[in-house]
């Protein structure tokens, strides 16, 4: 059985796309969600799909190894960045080299970077007049952003659309890839 653990700060919604794409699939297991927030949406999802949640904080998160330690101790066999707000500690992108994946929504290189997340990257996106946008799904290293590309889907920005409307569009890209990315890399397939 592979184990699959979700990274979230938000309200968890390719967090919940993910997990309902495993459901069923006997080799594989969402085990757990972990969050930096204690007021995130993800939370209440994970308990409707019976998945146990781990909260901590920031001084837990990069001032010991004990996520680390503890993701090693479960034989986490990939873990998945959907939502999930806070830089990767370097040990824990050490402990899991290629096995880290986040998704950011517009088109790598373009609009990544730290402060650059949810409605931030849509607003640069219409106000720089680009003409598409989409999702990167890309590995995790110990900057921003800046890890290898797996893939990358491309939706239309017209002049009229709003940062919400891309962001709309993006949301449709995310579900639609996000869960498929993941089983594919999961199996090596990527």
């Amino acid at each position: 059985m592979k184990r699959i653990v979700l990274f979230a700060s938000g309200s968890g919604s390719n967090a919940e796309k993910i997990a309902d794409y495993f459901v069923g699939n006997a080799d594989v297991e969402v085990s757990l969600i972990v969050s930096n927030n204690p007021k995130a949406g993800v939370i209440e999802r994970a308990r409707r799909l019976h998945i146990p949640v781990l909260l901590f904080d920031r001084k837990t998160f990069y001032d010991t190894n004990r996520i680390t330690q503890l993701l090693l101790n479960q034989n986490v066999d990939l873990i998945v960045l959907a939502g999930f707000m806070w830089l990767m500690p370097a040990d824990l992108v050490r402990a899991f080299p290629n096995k880290i994946v986040n998704i950011h929504p517009a088109l790598l290189p373009k609009f990544g970077g730290k402060g650059m997340y949810g409605h931030f990257v849509h607003e640069a996106v219409v106000a720089a007049g680009e003409t598409e946008s989409g999702i990167t799904i890309h590995y995790v290293n110990e900057h921003y952003d800046e890890g290898q590309i797996i893939f990358q889907a491309h939706c239309l920005v017209v002049p009229t659309d709003t940062p919400d409307d891309v962001a709309k569009k993006v949301q449709v890209l995310e579900h639609e890839h996000y869960p498929r990315i993941v089983a594919e890399v999961l199996a090596g397939l990527i």
